[in-house]
């Protein structure tokens, strides 16, 4: 039988760490625990420990940090998201300022300027757009929860998937991250799925009808869609929840529902029906309107969003004239938000799907200055593409979490844009492609923007300059 880890006492949390953890230092040693903050005493039962690092949880507080917050929601500390919810909001967005001032400094090793004030969201509770919760027949209990009897127990759950979990899902009550009636809404499924004995999805054998839900809503025109995932073509059971809900909520303007029999969750190739409504919402953001499908990517923050977009448009610096390239545009909202004061946009992105809204958009806002390609990044955006469509006067790039592929970098350095206005929510991969592109570009502007409160997560927007342009 292996040996418990030790018992680490009267330990001094010293720090914030990456995955919404903080950290201490024992000795020579980095400890990473969850759910405490810098300035709380607590003892540490270690759960993995290396030669330099450890893991642990607090299992007793001897001493509260003088910035901790009392959390908001009853979930905090099981379901996994939220976790900064015990630190004020002020210190959330200070330590994510540091948090793009290291990754630039201690991994791009170049020249840099100041990094500007982290823009902060104006909502910090009920700022999504978009939540997605599952069915279970299996729910994860609290240890409070099991120490009830049988008959007291839950056994069903509509809620979160447990962090590394697949099958365990934690119901949930409610969820301050989505107005208020995304609530309602899924707990009246809840109870009617339970008082009519429709089985929940058991993510194990693949067996139960209700599968998922998802819940969009638009922030500027007060639209709302829900999408219901059944799991078996059951028509009796898909009529009355459906009926059940056009009832019960009036205000869902896009009522739809897909039947997924496929072992994953995703929706991207499955047929989907209205029952009620339209197949879209929409959102506004000045004067341009965005269509957003149930299969659409959106900015879950909207009102952040904005702000994130103002910050790329004012560092791509357009004074009317120039060719831009929009690298992984997604559904094109910066390609479409920027089209008004240049020449031409270009977007390039790798779902096929993304580039049809992008196009639907751009014809919605009447704008034919806008071009889209669906395809992989470095295979799409090369000598020939560049020859092809001319030299970009400003190149935009909002990339995934993993950065640009090493591909595109050189083929960025060939097109020698004046511009590059680099968008990336993860600072540490943006640091690397700054490395990359610095003997021929200096990053002139950095803007750290928030766009997920409570959580470790920030955007940082940088403007760089060719050399011979700065």
């Amino acid at each position: 039988m292996k040996k418990p880890y030790p018992i680490l006492e009267d330990v001094l949390i010293t720090d914030v760490a990456a995955e919404g953890k903080a950290l201490a230092r024992v000795n020579d040693m980095v400890v990473f625990v969850p759910y405490v903050v810098p300035g709380d005493v607590v003892d540490i039962q270690l759960t993995k420990k290396k030669k330099s690092y450890g893991e642990g949880r607090a299992i007793r507080f001897k001493e509260y940090s003088k910035v901790r917050e009392v959390p908001f929601c009853q979930h905090f500390g099981v379901c996994g998201g939220c976790k900064w919810q015990n630190l004020p909001y002020f210190e959330q967005i200070r330590y994510k300022q540091q948090q793009v001032w290291d990754n630039l400094t201690r991994l791009a090793k170049i020249e840099l300027p100041e990094i500007s004030p982290i823009l902060g969201s104006a909502k910090t509770q009920f700022y999504r757009n978009k939540l997605e919760f599952t069915f279970s027949d299996k729910a994860w209990l609290t240890s409070e929860q099991m120490s009830l009897p049988d008959e007291e127990k839950q056994h069903e759950a509509l809620g979160f998937h447990i962090p590394g979990m697949f099958d365990k899902v934690l119901h949930i009550d409610k969820c301050y991250l989505q107005d208020d009636l995304s609530n309602q809404i899924r707990n009246t499924l809840y109870s009617f799925c339970k008082e009519k004995g429709i089985s929940f999805y058991n993510l194990r054998t693949r067996e139960g009808i209700m599968r998922n839900i998802i819940v969009r809503n638009s922030v500027t025109t007060g639209e709302w869609m829900l999408i219901v995932v059944f799991a078996q073509p059951e028509e009796t059971v898909i009529k009355a929840v459906m009926q059940h809900l056009a009832e019960k909520f009036p205000q869902i303007t896009s009522l739809l529902y897909i039947v997924n029999q496929k072992c994953n969750d995703t929706i991207s190739d499955q047929e989907v029906h209205i029952y009620r409504g339209k197949d879209y919402m929409i959102e506004t953001m000045e004067n341009l309107q965005f269509k957003v499908g149930p299969k659409s990517f959106y900015q879950t923050n909207t009102l952040q969003a904005y702000e994130l977009y103002k910050v790329a448009r004012e560092f791509a610096d357009l004074k009317g004239d120039e060719l831009v390239y929009d690298l992984y545009t997604g559904t094109g909202t910066i390609a479409n938000f920027v089209a008004g004061r240049c020449k031409k946009v270009i977007g390039i992105e790798y779902v096929p799907e993304a580039i049809e809204d992008a196009k639907v958009n751009a014809e919605l806002n009447k704008l034919s200055n806008t071009l889209f390609y669906a395809g992989d990044m470095k295979d799409i955006l090369n000598q020939q593409f560049i020859n092809e469509h001319g030299r970009p006067d400003v190149i935009i790039t909002d990339p995934p979490r993993a950065g640009m592929h090493e591909d595109v970098i050189k083929t960025i350095l060939f097109a020698a844009p004046e511009r590059i206005v680099y968008v990336s929510c993860n600072p540490a991969t943006q640091a690397r492609d700054l490395q990359l592109l610095d003997p021929a570009y200096k990053v002139i502007a950095i803007q750290p923007v928030d766009m997920f409160p409570h959580t470790q997560h920030v955007e940082n927007v940088v403007k760089l300059c060719r050399n011979e342009f700065k």
